[in-house]
């Protein structure tokens, strides 16, 4: 499972035209599931996820989690993220997980996300063209792959 994960202090993704999720202040999680990931990939990146500080305590120093900032999540799920570009023009997507097992696992995630947190977890439609925005604040942006 991979993970870029961008701390905004807005997000919003949109599917023809219609708003389907949209945070606040938070992170915006950009999730690609591989082939073999499962349980134990989900609860690793929830808790990962849940706890990174990323966020600013008082002195300005990354030491708060989304948990502490009472932020928000936007999830959306992104296969592009294990393309692979290294031979050709063409990005090859062969690491990625088939629709429907990354689809499968991509639900599991949003709910184990919702099920570990009080938090608003927001998310995309799965397997459609979205137009994602964001501000992205700090910018902070991180690639998380689970073990």
């Amino acid at each position: 499972m991979r993970t870029v994960v961008q701390r905004v202090s807005e997000a919003a993704v949109h599917v023809d035209g219609r708003e389907e999720g949209a945070i606040g202040p938070g992170l915006l999680v950009l999730l690609g599931v591989a082939p073999g990931d499962g349980d134990d990939e989900i609860a690793w990146m929830v808790r990962k996820l849940l706890r990174l500080r990323i966020f600013e305590d008082d002195s300005g120093r990354m030491n708060r989690s989304v948990s502490d900032a009472g932020g928000s999540l936007l999830v959306v799920s992104q296969f592009t993220l294990y393309g692979d570009a290294s031979r050709g023009n063409r990005p090859g997507f062969s690491a990625s997980a088939p629709y429907e097992t990354a689809r499968r696992i991509y639900c599991r995630f949003v709910d184990a996300l919702r099920a570990a947190s009080p938090l608003r977890v927001e998310t995309g439609s799965f397997g459609a063209a979205m137009e994602v925005q964001l501000c992205n604040d700090g910018p902070v942006t991180l690639i998380i792959d689970s073990p």
